[in-house]
């Protein structure tokens, strides 16, 4: 594995995860789940999202982004949970606080995330931190290429994955997730929280 990747499994106690989804039940009555569409030719996304936090990440036909309001309200993302951020204190060491949290949700046998990498932020050393909540799913790193060679690990309920150093501009995706692994969510699925630092932190 590139250099700054950690995986940690069941960092997350099963109670801690049902409190998590809770919290997260709440975010989406103010923030709801939207499907949003790739830029250009406008094909939908195969999750849905929203965001928690000063900025959200978006993508429609004019591109990827971050903005500050919910795309379909016009509102405010909510703010991202304290625990959240407790654990980006820990797992980062990094001087400034998290941006954004997107969270992508997975439901269904054709939900997947292809091949990509964070590149829409303005700074790049603070790691990425990511959270599984549900169904296990096959997360593939691989390296500064999209056509490059990928390794498969499957990502349990309750993991964290670190995506720093050399692995925090590496090509990763979901390409499979296994439906009934795990009875966290109502209707089944699986959550993906995803920590960024968007922004230069101020001297």
């Amino acid at each position: 594995m590139p250099d700054g990747f950690k995986i940690i499994p069941e960092y997350l106690s099963p109670a801690a995860q049902a409190d998590l989804v809770e919290t997260l039940r709440g975010i989406a009555a103010e923030a709801p789940f939207y499907r949003p569409v790739m830029p250009g030719n406008g094909q939908p996304f195969s999750v849905e999202m929203t965001n928690a936090g000063p900025l959200g990440w978006v993508s429609d036909r004019s591109g990827y982004r971050y903005q500050s309001t919910h795309p379909s309200t016009g509102t405010a993302w909510p703010s991202i949970p304290a625990g959240i951020l407790a654990a980006w204190d820990e797992l980062t060491g990094y001087p400034a606080a998290p941006e954004c949290c997107l969270i992508n949700l997975y439901r269904g046998e054709k939900a997947r995330m292809g091949l990509h990498r964070d590149a829409d932020e303005e700074v790049f050393d603070a790691p990425v931190l990511s959270f599984s909540l549900g169904d296990s799913a096959t997360f593939r790193l691989g390296g500064a290429s999209r056509r490059g060679p990928t390794k498969a690990v499957t990502l349990h309920s309750g993991t964290v994955l670190v995506m720093g150093g050399e692995s925090r501009m590496a090509y990763h995706g979901i390409s499979k997730v296994f439906s009934g692994t795990s009875r966290l969510l109502n209707g089944g699925g699986r959550l993906n929280l995803t920590l960024r630092r968007v922004t230069k932190p101020k001297p």
